[in-house]
């Protein structure tokens, strides 16, 4: 089983990081901020503006470092890989499968499938929890309306089907998202699902964890041999990594919907975080992006029991244990591909 890896998160703007043997040097204003082995760390993830040495990205690259480059506000920018990774004839199959509207279907419905259901718990679980804040009678319609939805999902039905499904699951999922935030619900007051820019506090704080979670999938889907960019649910675009946009669907809801409210009701943030520019977009500062990727980490390092593989794991490895079972679903070596189904 792989190991969860450390991860090194530059939030200083002004910091440059460079190599110095087999370490990472990080400095701010010519001083020595940081150093830290390279062998200690799994991935880099910068929101600095400097950047990093190329001898640096060699090494990332030479030695599977994952390196990523962020905005201030989140927004993916970019990402260093070296060499192509992966199995070539895995990627052919993986390439193969994708021209087939029946092969892509088969594995876009488990994929639905676990967004939907842990969406799903999600509800269930703030209506068991917190039965005399939220609005149980709203909360239970929206449970079961899921619950139909995973009928419908199941039945069987073409990509495009498939799509619309989704889309209808999660409209209503996040219409009633915004009961779910017990403390602080005038700062971080939520009715709609907004993004490019995110129009409100909880939109910019879901938008920046998506995006923590697309680049982790990403790497984990190459560290198995996988082609991030060729999916199954999502249509290919130049650029758009789709097959991470697929896998993840199924781990937003307990990921990263989660982390956002417990960061909210339990008070690690506020709305004094958050500032809304002129265009109506919403920005993190750096303060509470700090908070925000010490909790994840933190998230990161709890263990559940995994429904399939019947093992306790790190939060953390599930989009390499996913990534690793979709990567024996396209070998063959499994008769489907087994979504995460959150208990």
């Amino acid at each position: 089983m792989k190991k969860l890896g450390n991860i090194l998160y530059v939030t200083t703007p002004e910091a440059y990081l460079s190599l110095d043997g087999e370490n990472v040097v990080v400095k701010r204003d010519d001083t020595t901020a940081m150093r830290l082995p390279l062998h200690n760390l799994e991935n880099i993830v910068c929101f600095n503006y400097p950047g990093v040495s190329p001898a640096l990205m060699g090494a990332c690259a030479e030695r599977n470092i994952g390196l990523c480059f962020l905005r201030p506000n989140g927004r993916f920018l970019a990402r260093v890989t070296g060499r192509q990774k992966g199995n070539l004839l895995l990627r052919k199959k993986q390439y193969e499968l994708s021209q087939c509207e029946s092969a892509c279907a088969s594995i876009a419905t488990s994929m639905v499938l676990g967004k939907i259901a842990n969406c799903r718990t999600v509800i269930n679980r703030a209506i068991r929890d917190h039965a005399l804040l939220v609005d149980v009678s709203e909360l239970r319609a929206t449970s079961d309306f899921l619950k139909q939805m995973l009928q419908s999902v199941q039945a069987g039905a073409t990509v495009e089907t498939l799509r619309g499904l989704e889309g209808n699951a999660a409209s209503r999922y996040f219409r009633v998202f915004g009961q779910l935030v017990l403390h602080q619900r005038e700062a971080f007051a939520f009715e709609a699902r907004t993004r490019r820019p995110p129009q409100d506090n909880m939109n910019a704080l879901l938008s920046f964890l998506y995006t923590l979670l697309t680049y982790e999938v990403a790497s984990a889907l190459e560290t198995v041999g996988l082609d991030p960019y060729v999916g199954f649910l999502h249509a290919d675009r130049p650029g758009r990594p789709s097959l991470a946009l697929d896998m993840m669907e199924e781990l937003r809801p307990v990921l990263a919907d989660r982390l956002a409210l417990s960061l909210v009701n339990r008070k690690q943030i506020s709305g004094k975080g958050f500032t809304q520019k002129e265009s109506g977009g919403v920005l993190m500062d750096d303060r509470t992006r700090k908070e925000v990727l010490v909790a994840w980490q933190k998230r990161k390092q709890e263990e559940i029991l995994h429904p399939f593989l019947k093992e306790r794991i790190p939060f953390g490895l599930l989009p390499h244990v996913q990534a690793s079972l979709l990567a024996r679903y396209v070998r063959g070596d499994l008769d489907a591909y087994p979504p995460f189904f959150w208990n």
